[in-house]
């Protein structure tokens, strides 16, 4: 289902040295740090002819250049020896069976005598980063000696170790920080007829409904009713009535939101970047009475996850916080969807086990294909997660329907396309961070959630079928169906179509 750029994925929107969002010190007992600008370079080079960058790939050595040069975090994936197919599998084994804790006891010995030689007094608690996931054969230590990759590599009993904190080319940690972040704030000067239509009982739709014939889909009842979506972003804004206790209001009835946050270091789902809360505006944002803007899905569910700090996934701890919220979803059986704008360039196999523990349980995803900031534009495939099989991704066009919007990420990886961007530049409406004045929001991070909630008209609609029949569904309703562009995937989903 997809492929270009960089993201960060609200796609992408992606927003080397010491310098990282997380940074942790070394004292001068430990390795040197090798220069990073090579390892970035080999980076590039697989992104530009693989369209992906796996771990496996690197050597030892480009292993540990990412490591010191990041926050030291090694991601450990495992199995008993003689596994296979766990893909098929990994939402189905008992991690604390006697062969699972053997072989993850295993594994993680071999990490633990590796930094005793520099460290004789280290303790478990001491390596351990992050509380392990209860459902996924991984976990994430600390590593300060190089040795320690070479020999997990060498065991029959790794599956993969890979540095989560790192991503090439970066920029400075407040730059970073603030991917995505920082601009839902009410937008001045909308104007309606232009940039939005008002309508019943007194709420705003969005300028580009019209290219997806959403009120038309409206019209015949579909609002997404008995559909819940979790939206994995930044968070949601406790200050945003409409995503809390006016969440059922004028047209939007008997429907529920609930909020987690599975970002390890968070200490509540509040929302402090604001694009967490505009994801979660467009997709199911309600049909009220005060005059805010209208969600694709008004009455459908929420599941609002604070997953990670922005939408360029570059720490370790966004990582996990993104893979514990894929396996929450795996996990909650009334989440039919699953939407994200976020992502990053290198694969993250812990993102991905996660993902396809939460696919194998039938659960419907969409992923933004990329959106780029200044210093990522030198790629512009489809970003990962959006890259993988399991995931629909969605980018956005201009209203010319033959562009990509300024920033957003394409390919042969993309499934759908959403109309988001005037030649003006001017953004769809969503929900800013408080009150009832509209904000604006763009790239494929609106499209994805867009989409996210045009699926959801669908399964209302037919709340019996699987997620291949919804999937097909939109598809058939799509533009180009039944071709496939080789930039756009199926193209422009025509959402009255879909829900007929």
């Amino acid at each position: 289902m997809k492929r270009t750029t960089l993201l960060l994925c609200a796609a992408l929107f992606l927003s080397v040295n010491s310098c990282r969002k997380q940074e942790s010190s070394v004292s001068t007992d430990h390795p040197a740090i090798p220069d990073p600008a090579s390892l970035d370079k080999f980076i590039q080079a697989k992104l530009e002819t693989e369209e992906q960058f796996l771990w496996a790939w690197a050597s030892d050595d480009q292993i540990w250049t990412a490591l010191s040069n990041s926050d030291y975090v090694l991601s450990v994936g495992y199995q008993p020896a003689g596994f296979s197919n766990l893909d098929e599998k990994i939402h189905l084994i008992d991690l604390q069976s006697s062969e699972w804790k053997g072989a993850r006891d295993a594994v993680f010995r071999i990490v633990l005598d590796s930094e005793r030689s520099l460290n004789p007094s280290l303790k478990t608690s001491d390596i351990l980063a992050y509380e392990e996931n209860p459902n996924l054969p991984v976990f994430d230590v600390y590593v300060k000696n190089p040795q320690t990759i070479t020999a997990l590599r060498n065991s029959n009993l790794l599956r993969y170790a890979e540095p989560i904190g790192y991503e090439p080319y970066m920029t400075t940690v407040s730059e970073r920080s603030s991917s995505g972040c920082g601009s839902n704030t009410a937008q001045t000067g909308l104007v309606a007829g232009t940039d939005y239509t008002v309508i019943a009982p007194n709420c705003k739709q969005s300028w580009n409904y019209s290219y997806h014939n959403i009120a038309q889909a409206w019209a015949n009842g579909n609002t997404g009713a008995g559909v819940t979506v979790m939206i994995v972003d930044s968070g949601c804004s406790s200050s945003q009535e409409n995503l809390g206790s006016a969440f059922n209001q004028g047209q939007s009835s008997g429907r529920t939101v609930t909020k987690y946050y599975t970002l390890p270091g968070a200490t509540s789902a509040n929302d402090p970047c604001g694009h967490g809360t505009s994801m979660m505006g467009t997709c199911t944002g309600p049909r009220g009475t005060d005059g805010n803007t209208v969600g694709v899905a008004y009455n459908a569910n929420l599941v609002g996850v604070r997953a990670a700090d922005d939408v360029y996934l570059d720490t370790s701890n966004e990582t996990v916080g993104v893979s514990n919220a894929f396996t929450l979803a795996g996990n909650t059986a009334s989440v039919k969807i699953v939407s994200m704008s976020m992502g990053r360039l290198t694969t993250a196999s812990q993102i991905r086990d996660a993902i396809i523990y939460a696919y194998n349980q039938g659960k419907l995803i969409f992923c933004a294909a990329g959106t780029s900031f200044s210093w990522t534009a030198w790629f512009a495939g489809v970003i990962f997660p959006a890259s993988m099989t399991q995931a629909v991704a969605v980018t956005g066009i201009k209203t010319n329907l033959t562009s990509r919007c300024s920033a957003c990420h394409s390919g042969s990886k993309v499934d759908f396309v959403v109309v988001m961007e005037k030649n003006s530049d001017d953004h769809p409406l969503s929900l800013a961070d408080s009150g009832d004045a509209p904000s604006t929001v763009g790239g494929s991070s609106v499209s994805t959630a867009t989409t996210a909630g045009i699926a959801a008209l669908v399964w209302g609609k037919y709340p019996s079928w699987t997620r291949q029949q919804v999937y097909d569904r939109l598809k058939t309703s799509a533009n180009y169906y039944p071709s496939r562009n080789g930039e756009f995937g199926w193209g422009r989903i025509n959402a009255q179509t879909a829900t007929q």
